[in-house]
């Protein structure tokens, strides 16, 4: 179970948001806090916090003030911001404070739940310690960009985004739709229309192998190893 620490100054949203995580499978909110001193001393004194979704507009601090606090105290506890600040600095500030992710106010569970699934996935991949190939590194760099557009056209489900996006990022080379499908039990239909799907939104590069005969077979590969 994931041990999440929710700060918001706001009462009813931290309640909000609270409800949220409690509904996402593998995760259980350990403490609220209202404010920066409270966020600090929960963080302190709790048995455990793996995660800490920080608002940037508290009372006596800013969320990033206080993300600097806790790398100063030792505290290693992973942070997403959860806040209404979209200044291009803020989000800046927080990517290099070592925020994992950022998401804006307002949102619905569907943003959160992505979030938080991304996350679980970065988790679970480095969970499985040891050193790391350069495919390694892309899956755990990939496993929180790989489920942060919740937004999927209409017709599109995200698990099957993420099928497919695995599929692509374990070969050793450009897949077809018909490997594709072989390797996740789809048809070879839908696994053409997610290949297209990940080319337009530039996250797999499309490549044409051409045989003696007919049209070329159009072959894809994820696109950070292209």
């Amino acid at each position: 179970m994931i041990e999440v620490l929710v700060v918001d100054d706001d009462i009813r949203v931290a309640k909000v948001n609270t409800a949220y995580v409690e509904k996402v499978p593998g995760f259980h909110v350990t403490g609220e806090a209202h404010s920066a001193v409270e966020a600090l001393r929960q963080l302190e004194t709790l048995p455990r916090v793996d995660l800490v979704l920080m608002d940037h507009y508290l009372p006596d601090r800013t969320g990033l003030e206080v993300v600097q606090e806790m790398r100063r105290r030792g505290l290693q506890a992973d942070v997403i911001m959860v806040t209404a600040a979209r200044d291009v600095s803020t989000v800046q500030a927080a990517m290099r404070q070592g925020a994992l992710q950022y998401l804006v106010k307002p949102f619905a569970f569907a943003g959160l739940r992505t979030k938080l699934e991304a996350y679980a996935e970065l988790r679970r991949t480095l969970d499985g310690g040891g050193e790391a190939e350069q495919a390694e590194v892309d899956r755990i760099f990939g496993a929180l960009s790989a489920r942060g557009e919740p937004d999927l056209p209409k017709g599109h489900s995200a698990t099957t985004t993420e099928l497919v996006r695995r599929a692509l990022m374990s070969a050793d080379g450009p897949l077809s739709a018909q490997e594709i499908a072989e390797q996740t039990g789809l048809s070879r239909q839908t696994a053409q229309r997610y290949l297209k799907l990940l080319e337009r939104t530039g996250r797999a590069t499309l490549s044409l192998k051409y045989g003696e005969a007919g049209r070329p077979e159009h072959r894809y590969v994820w696109a950070t190893r292209a």
